[in-house]
């Protein structure tokens, strides 16, 4: 199964692709993760795009698409993957649908979370990330055992700059400009289906893991 979760952000697409590859047994892939793991082992893709991130610019969609084709190379994804906030845009799904058909692939399914503003402005304004492992945190959802302490490292727990309501709000704004036409071009090729993600997250996954059944069937 390939699947693919979008969803404005603070939707919990991050939570239920991580409890849904353990669940299924499936990679979870995610584009910040592929950056990052590029940026650390000082690949060449990883060298262009710490270049660009250190002038303040945004990863060009080549450079990020050359990185998915060579993930997609990995022996992990025979049996599918779950695919974590990507495609963005429309540009981004023909860029999708051209590396898995070289590879003899195809997405087999998109859920879309959709989220209420209300709802994810308080879960993004609550949020805490981890200084050194990345783990995400939530005030009132997801406490850590220890105040301002990450769960598995340690690490100083601390409240990205763009969770704050002002800017989460333009962030909603944008995305829902850019996503009409991504949820058009996927209702189109009948590969779509949406989820009420202001109910709990528990909920949410019990919910796909039946879409899942139903679309196998």
């Amino acid at each position: 199964m390939y699947l693919v979760l979008l969803g404005p952000p603070g939707a919990g697409k991050g939570t239920q692709a991580k409890r849904l590859a353990e669940k299924l047994g499936l990679p979870h892939i995610s584009t910040g993760d592929i950056l990052r793991q590029n940026v650390l082992l000082d690949t060449d893709l990883g060298r262009q795009a710490k270049d660009i991130m250190e002038q303040g610019l945004l990863v060009p969609d080549d450079l990020v698409a050359k990185m998915l084709d060579g993930r997609f190379n990995n022996p992990d994804i025979k049996k599918g993957f779950i695919l974590d906030g990507y495609p963005r845009t429309l540009s981004q799904a023909y860029s999708l649908d051209e590396i898995l058909a070289s590879k003899g692939l195809a997405v087999d399914l998109v859920v879309y979370l959709d989220s209420s503003d209300q709802v994810i402005i308080k879960r993004l304004t609550g949020r805490l990330t981890c200084s050194k492992c990345g783990a995400n945190f939530h005030t009132i959802n997801m406490p850590p055992k220890v105040k301002g302490l990450c769960d598995s490292c340690q690490g100083p727990l601390y409240q990205r700059s763009d969770d704050v309501e002002i800017t989460v709000c333009k962030r909603l704004e944008v995305y829902k400009q850019q996503v009409t036409s991504l949820i058009e071009y996927y209702k189109k090729a009948k590969k779509l289906h949406s989820l009420n993600a202001d109910l709990g997250a528990q909920v949410v996954l019990n919910q796909i893991i039946e879409l899942l059944v139903s679309v196998k069937a």
